[in-house]
């Protein structure tokens, strides 16, 4: 006998149109679809590749913003296109699109904490060779000692034709690895130290490096390099002065190029640990970068299978797009962030295309403004999930579970967007999918952190509510979150995406 679909706060009761078994295995199938794109996003250019594969399977087509879109993005087509490499923003017109009219939006971001190596990199103490880096976003930097570490990035490739291209690196082996001291020669508590001199990778031992390019080390300190007298004029010192030789050499051989033909990069250190399923019944993930690959993931996928029918759009009204923004964890205001002109100016683009019949009377003057304000915007970043140990920082009243539901996140110093005409919103997109949902309100004792929901949603007008996947020790090198989130979540925002035209236009609130 088939059942209604509910939505309950707290997951505390569900019921689904199917089979409990059969949802146990389309979860764990779409989980570890999650984990498989994590494990090959390891920078945000990584994770733009990974979800630009899936929307081109799914028939999504490239579109640049240096070009007309007049005559290229029309009612009915699905489309993509990417700002530094870093950021992606995806999109699928209704076919009964007119200029001024809604679009549903969802937006996530693509970067986490990490460490990136540093313009010069060189470095080496007590026989080590060591590499620089410079922290990026506020990570729990002690949980990066003791791991096998590895970089990835992106190259600058110049062409024998002249031009500069970019090629993706990951470096598939550990290679670096920042050592903790030993108990018995410090037993600070709690554990301290310094981000620029203690929080240094290892790479090798120099008296290697220096067998490695045929030099006797009893009486040579280092590698010298030979300079060619004819060499051009080089602006800044060649790669291989700045960086440890080795290294470039290997970022060049992992981009199928030689050494000479790299003009610079990219590089930030990642753990070379595959993420993975875990818990004694396998309902935990275990991994990195979860914040906030968890809500990249999960929008792109919602999007994708809200388009999968071939008849999707066919009623359609409105535009469904996603937008998967870099530098969020460093404040978000570069060109390729949320704080920047993207999406205000690609939904400025969006709101002035015709409709399918290009009805001479379509007004374009206040179609800009007329879509942002019908529009509704889902940020969707990780949330917390209540940790048993430190149960003491959590406000009593919301402490959200791991699967039992995608969390929504309010904030009376508005550091989440949330309010009551899009808490009705969210109610009932996911009661017609039958997907629980928590609440979530930091202690009045506890900062707070925010999302790209306040800066857009100042920037553009338009109604936004904050909500992501609940897990636990954000930020840390290794995360943990809910196995069966990652399909309630995609579940959300395909119905989101699904309903929002007809919903909309019901939330009487001006």
């Amino acid at each position: 006998m088939k059942t209604t679909p509910q939505v309950v706060f707290g997951g505390s009761t569900r019921e689904f149109s199917s089979s409990s078994s059969d949802k146990m295995e389309n979860s764990m199938k779409t989980a570890h679809d999650f984990l498989g794109f994590v494990n090959a996003s390891p920078t945000p250019f990584h994770a733009v590749e990974s979800a630009k594969k899936r929307l081109v399977a799914a028939g999504f087509k490239e579109i640049k913003e240096r070009y007309d879109w007049a005559s290229t993005c029309k009612p009915g087509g699905k489309y993509w296109l990417t700002r530094n490499g870093s950021t992606i923003l995806a999109f699928a017109i209704g076919m009964k699109w007119k200029p001024g009219n809604p679009i549903a939006m969802i937006g996530a971001h693509t970067d986490s904490p990490t460490l990136r190596i540093k313009p010069i990199s060189k470095s080496q103490s007590e026989g080590y060779m060591q590499v620089g880096v410079e922290t990026y976003g506020g990570g729990l930097w002690h949980s990066w000692f003791d791991r096998d570490l590895s970089v990835a990035g992106r190259a600058m490739i110049r062409t024998d034709d002249g031009k500069f291209v970019q090629k993706l690196v990951k470096i598939d082996r550990p290679i670096l690895r920042i050592p903790n001291l030993a108990i018995h020669l410090d037993r600070q508590d709690p554990f301290t130290f310094s981000k620029e001199t203690q929080l240094l990778p290892i790479a090798g031992m120099v008296a290697e490096e220096l067998k490695r390019q045929g030099i006797d080390a009893e009486y040579k300190d280092e590698a010298r390099d030979v300079e060619d007298s004819q060499m051009r004029f080089m602006p800044l010192k060649g790669l291989t002065e700045r960086h440890h030789p080795y290294l470039v050499s290997l970022i060049a051989s992992h981009a199928s190029v030689q050494p000479e033909e790299v003009v610079d990069f990219e590089m930030i250190l990642y753990d070379t640990q595959k993420a993975c399923i875990g818990g004694l019944h396998d309902e935990l993930m275990f991994g990195q970068r979860f914040d906030n690959l968890g809500m990249s993931f999960c929008s792109t996928m919602g999007l994708i299978r809200s388009v999968e029918s071939p008849s999707a759009l066919k009623d359609e009204s409105s535009i469904r797009l996603i937008s998967l923004f870099d530098d969020e964890e460093v404040g978000s205001m570069t060109a390729q962030g949320a704080f920047s002109n993207l999406l205000p100016a690609i939904v400025r683009r969006l709101s002035v295309l015709p409709s399918a019949n290009k009805n001479a009377s379509e007004m374009f003057s206040t179609a800009y403004e007329q879509t942002v304000a019908t529009s509704f915007l889902i940020s969707a970043d990780m949330a917390h999930a209540m940790n048993p140990n430190f149960a003491g920082k959590y406000e009593s009243h919301h402490r959200p579970e791991m699967n039992k539901g995608t969390v929504i996140k309010v904030n009376a110093q508005a550091r989440y967007t949330t309010n009551a005409p899009g808490l009705a919103l969210i109610q009932e997109v996911a009661r017609r999918r039958g997907v629980p949902l928590q609440l979530f309100v930091v202690s009045n004792d506890s900062p707070c952190g925010s999302t790209i929901g306040p800066m857009l949603a100042a920037a553009m007008g338009t109604r936004t509510l904050d909500l992501g996947n609940p897990q636990l020790a954000m930020h840390s090198i290794r995360e943990t979150a809910g196995t069966h989130d990652v399909e309630h979540a995609i579940n959300l925002f395909e119905s989101f995406f699904e309903h929002f035209s007809e919903l909309e236009a019901k939330i009487m609130v001006d």
